[in-house]
This record gives C-alpha cells, structure tokens and sequence, in this order.
C-alpha cells in the first residue's frame, strides 16, 4: 500500500496536479455563461475528467520528452523523469493512458467534443517540441491552455461563439506572459543548452516587455469577452480586478526575480478563482 501511495505520489509530482488550477476555472467559466447559469453535475464531472486528463497527457508527455533537458537543468534535475523514481515506460505508459481517457470523455460529452478530441491533443503536445527550434513555444503553452474555454462552450452548447474565442485568446496571452516571466528562471540554462526561449535569445528586460505586451492584450481580449456576452458589473469587475493582478505580477518580477515562484503560482492561481467567482455572480445574480 506505501508503493502504492509513494507511486501515486511521483505521477503528482511529475505533472504538478496543483496547477490545474490555471485552465479549470476557464472551462468552467465558458460553460457558465454558454449556459446562462448551472450546466449540470454530469458536464461538471465530464468538464473535470476532460481538463484534468487533457493536462495530465501534456504534463506527462512534456516530461517523457525532457528528460535530458532536465537532467542538465540544476532547477529540475531532481524529477521523477530524472532522478529514477519513474521510469520512461510508466511514464510513457501514464500519458497514453491519459490521452485515450480524455478521447474516451470527449466521446462522453457529445460528437462535436469527440471530433475535436484529437486536433486539441495534437496542439498541447507540441508544446513539447517547439522549445528545440522555435521562440514561439511560450505562445504555443498559451495555445495549449487557452482551448479551455473552447472545450467548455463545446460541452453545453456544441458549437463555438465569439465570445468563447475573445475568452480563449485572453487565456492564451495570459499564459504566454506568465510563461515569459517563468522562464527567466532558466535564461543560462537555455544558452547553454541551445534551447529556444525568448530570454536566451532576447534578454531579461525585453522578455519582461514582451510580458506586459502579452498581458495587455490578455486584459483587452478578455474586455471583449464581457462585452460581446453581455456581461454586467461583476464580469467588467472581474477584468479591472485581473488587471490589477497582473500588474502586481509584473511588479513583484520586476522588483526581484527571486520572487517568480509566488508570482506564478500565487498570483495568478488567485486570478483564475477570483474571474471565475466574479463571473458566476454576474450570470447568477445580476443577469
């Protein structure tokens, strides 16, 4: 029973199931609204199933490939990918598993889902690849995360509406900003080991531009979003308050990189909630 639970324990170090947190609130955000209120307990669980499985493949398959990037990295070395804990075979095996449940969940939710099931796999595991030749890895990660809202609105309402695209595209900014700012952790790193980021190639300070850039376009996107679904006072709440967020994840980058861990995970883990929360109260109480 220890194995067990020791084993269980690695596969959640290996994916960091804490930090679904960034992409469930947005699902369930888009099914909301699709649904003018409450969507059900059964799309509930299928939503839940569907984000955590689509995250799991990604994670899983993101460390199957890095092993020997992460090996090398001082940051990751002590992994279960690396350090011996999960062989590539579990891990291989752990992330085929996973992409077979979120198709069989797809199927679940409706032929529309199910159709989509494969191109969206497709998309968030290429993740892993971008980083070994191209700059644009960050925005594809932002890619990844911003099908979320798509996948929501597809479960309740089988189609995909404007404003679950201006949500999406909000999402996608978001991510890739805050992915900026993480990956200056690994700035030497990825020199040395050729690998494609934009603060190797660019530098700290232009990487935090870039950042702010990303997140302006993440505030607007998301502004658009309220607008074109009708939302009220607590949805444009929601984008003043994540606006500020943003700005003090900016600040506390910019004042110290020491400091990346809480603006990653605190900051913006508290963002995601806070939208989500404000946004049910708009549909719930106000509309």
């Amino acid at each position: 029973m220890n194995n067990i639970l020791k084993k269980l324990n690695d596969f959640n170090e290996l994916v960091m199931f804490k930090h679904s947190i960034f992409s469930l609130p947005f699902i369930f955000i888009a099914m909301v609204v699709a649904a003018n209120g409450w969507f059900g307990w059964n799309l509930l669980f299928l939503g839940v199933l569907a984000a955590l499985t689509a995250r799991n493949f990604a994670m899983g398959f993101n460390r199957y490939l890095d092993r020997d990037i992460d090996a090398l990295n001082p940051r990751t070395a002590n992994r279960p990918n690396v350090d011996g804990r999960l062989s590539a075979n579990s891990i291989l095996s752990f992330t085929l598993l996973n992409a077979a449940g979120f198709i069989i969940v797809a199927f679940l939710v409706n032929k529309l889902a199910l159709v989509l099931s494969i191109p969206i796999l497709i998309v968030i595991g290429s993740y892993s690849y971008f980083k070994r030749f191209s700059y644009l890895a960050h925005l594809i990660l932002g890619v990844s995360l911003g099908l979320a809202p798509i996948a929501g609105v597809v479960a309740v309402s089988q189609t995909i509406t404007l404003w679950s695209v201006f949500l999406s595209l909000g999402v996608m900014f978001w991510v890739a900003g805050f992915d900026l700012l993480y990956s200056l952790q690994d700035i030497d790193v990825d020199k040395k080991l050729g690998l494609h980021s934009v603060p190797s190639k660019f530098g700290a300070k232009k990487t935090m531009l870039f950042s702010k850039i990303a997140h302006s376009f993440t505030v607007l996107f998301w502004l658009l979003f309220v607008i074109n679904s009708e939302g009220t006072l607590f949805a444009y709440l929601a984008v003043i308050v994540s606006a500020l967020m943003l700005s003090y994840e900016h600040y506390l980058v910019n004042k110290d990189f020491r400091k990346i861990d809480k603006a990653f995970f605190t900051v913006n883990g508290y963002l995601g909630i806070i939208f989500f929360i404000l946004i049910i109260i708009d549909v719930a109480f106000v509309k």
